[in-house]
């Protein structure tokens, strides 16, 4: 057998010429003489469907798949006749009622040019076909161009689609293609799933395991789906089971109930020689259970039972537990506590929530501790069952928790969102404070219209974002503010902070600029000469030189004496605000010259 890689399907097929090949020979001029035919045929359809309401599909046979459909000897008669073929499909209830609807039909077309030939068969003569290895005619039939259909033959269609998709990856390595479900069991709609059944030989995979080789098909396989549906133009679901050789002879060995019915009802639309003799197998009895099987299948009813009893634990042990603790966790971490786990909750939930906040009554935090102490008596398997009317008690008692923590939840949320107007009103008064002065509640409006409104210094938005923060204010302490009052109040002073503290920056380096002095000056370096750019602050008591604005180093006068420095020092004197406006004395010129020689200042 061939590599792996060949097995996921890179190899050169050498299955015979499929139906989409014939299409794709279909010229557009036969193509639009078949959109034709089909205007033609519109009486035919609507008259024999009236008379034979429970026709289950009507179908013209492509041009170049008539041979599949005629013998040679018929071919040799029509060769030089244009016929057209038309399939009729009738559910195999009504079987003995294709003589009469064949001849009925010959009548209605028996006027119609070119000549139509009928084709009048039940379903399961297909899947007949099926069993006999015509797959090329049942493909042909299934590519049929529709006139009347109910199901089959759109479902049909996007099987053999995804069928030869299927084919094209993997080639020669698919045992069998099979349809099973209401499709075989004429059940089927418009919209009915398609269920596929696919086996692939895996004999001698030796790169990867089974399991994985199975989830690699399963995926390519399943990522054709969608594209055959769109592609035969129908709404039937494509649901395809995959399977591998050696789990699927296990199954069927140990005749797992699910394969059984699947070689049973199944019709293979391809199989290399594996489905059939399965099936013929099954129909002689000669694929029985194995005696492990049957105890397998019959301690899996006897477990029934206890599987209930053990549903029924786990809900009251994990699902009722983590439904209490989850949302504990997520009240105290609403009220600004850590993520705690399951075992500090209780205590913390007792200690905050009870004693200090005295938002919470005890009876809950005894609720949230019974059913934590059950959890951990049955994980650690102190009790092994619990009573149905236990449960009840506890799904009760639970369902209030929640209900009274959903509140607290609330509560939580309100005073969280006070504290945080709060804190929204003091951070935008701090700051305009430190713009304006002292300012009240009663004169900050307008005193801010006349210092940085009128003046120009800040936008009119900034007025009403202000404006919209003391109403809010207000309305928080007549008890009257609501979730979008806060979510108000939050925007407004992102964006006032954001131009106040703009502001402030932009004056500090106006007021910097009123009190610094630069100049240039000359210096060697590497044995070149290069200008330097250096600064002065002038202080009431003392004169910073910085001699290169991109250095740290820093140079204080005072007092008549130049020593070291560093911004630390220099940025405590500008806090002070100490400084004076721009003047140079003579000793500082002075200075300035002893210390660079030759230098230009800068006003």
């Amino acid at each position: 057998m061939a590599k792996e890689d060949d097995k996921l399907g890179y190899g050169q097929s050498k299955e015979p010429k499929k139906m989409e090949d014939l299409e794709k020979e279909i010229p557009e001029s036969v193509k639009k003489e078949i959109e034709k035919i089909r205007e033609n045929l519109k009486d035919f359809k609507k008259n024999i469907t009236k008379k034979f309401p429970y026709i289950s599909a009507i179908g013209i046979i492509p041009p170049n798949a008539n041979m599949l459909i005629e013998d040679e000897e018929e071919i040799e008669k029509q060769k030089d006749e244009k016929i057209i073929h038309l399939i009729v499909l009738v559910p195999e209830e009504k079987v003995k009622e294709i003589p009469k609807l064949r001849a009925e039909g010959i009548k209605i077309v028996q006027n119609i040019k070119p000549k139509v030939w009928l084709h009048v068969k039940s379903i399961k003569q297909i899947w007949e076909m099926c069993f006999d290895g015509k797959y090329p005619l049942v493909e042909a039939i299934s590519m049929s161009f529709p006139l009347h259909d109910k199901g089959i033959l759109g479902a049909l269609r996007a099987a053999s689609i995804h069928k030869t998709l299927v084919l094209k990856k993997f080639e020669r390595y698919v045992v069998s293609y099979v349809m099973a479900g209401s499709l075989v069991r004429e059940q089927a709609t418009k919209t009915s799933d398609i269920d596929i059944y696919i086996v692939i030989d895996d004999t001698d995979v030796k790169r990867m395991s089974r399991f994985e080789l199975r989830e690699k098909l399963r995926a390519i396989i399943y990522s054709y789906t969608l594209e055959a549906s769109d592609l035969a133009g129908v709404k039937n679901k494509l649901s395809p089971q995959v399977y591998i050789l050696t789990e699927f002879w296990e199954a069927v060995k140990d005749a797992h109930p699910v394969i059984f019915t699947f070689i049973r009802d199944g019709v293979p639309l391809y199989d290399r020689g594996a489905f059939m003799p399965w099936k013929l197998l099954l129909k002689m009895g000669k694929i029985k259970p194995s005696p492990e099987a049957i105890d397998m299948f019959m301690s899996l009813g006897e477990k029934v039972a206890d599987d209930v009893k053990r549903k029924l634990n786990d809900i009251v042990t994990v699902d009722i537990f983590w439904g209490i603790i989850t949302p504990s966790q997520a009240v105290l971490m609403l009220y600004g506590v850590a993520p705690p786990t399951p075992k500090e909750t209780v205590p913390l939930m007792k200690e905050i929530f009870v004693e200090k906040e005295k938002l919470l009554e005890q009876k809950y935090v005894d609720i949230l501790d019974r059913i934590v102490t059950l959890y951990k008596k049955y994980e650690h398997e102190e009790i092994k069952t619990i009573s149905g009317k236990e449960i009840d008690t506890l799904l009760e008692q639970s369902s209030e928790y929640i209900k009274r923590l959903k509140e607290l939840m609330q509560q939580i949320e309100k005073r969280t969102a006070e504290q945080e107007v709060d804190q929204i009103y003091n951070t935008v008064f701090d700051l305009i404070k430190n713009i304006l002065g002292p300012v009240t509640e009663s004169t900050v409006l307008a005193k801010f219209d006349k210092e940085l409104i009128k003046k120009s210094r800040l936008s009119p938005r900034a007025f009403a974002l202000l404006k919209n923060i003391i109403e809010i204010k207000k309305k928080y302490k007549q008890k009257k503010i609501t979730k979008q009052d806060i979510g108000s109040a939050r925007l407004a002073s992102h964006e006032l902070i954001s131009s106040l503290l703009e502001y402030i920056q932009r004056s500090e380096l106006l007021e910097e600029q009123k009190h610094k002095i630069e100049f240039y000056y000359k210096a060697e370096e590497q044995g070149k000469e290069v200008s330097k750019k250096g600064e002065i602050f002038i202080f009431k008591d003392a004169v910073f030189v910085i001699p290169n604005i991109n250095e740290e180093a820093i140079k204080k006068f005072s007092a008549g004496k130049l020593v070291d420095a560093d911004r630390v020092e220099l940025k405590k004197y500008m806090a002070k605000g100490e400084r004076v406006p721009r003047r140079l004395t003579p000793e500082l010129l002075n200075l300035l010259k002893k210390l660079f020689n030759d230098f230009e200042l800068i006003f």
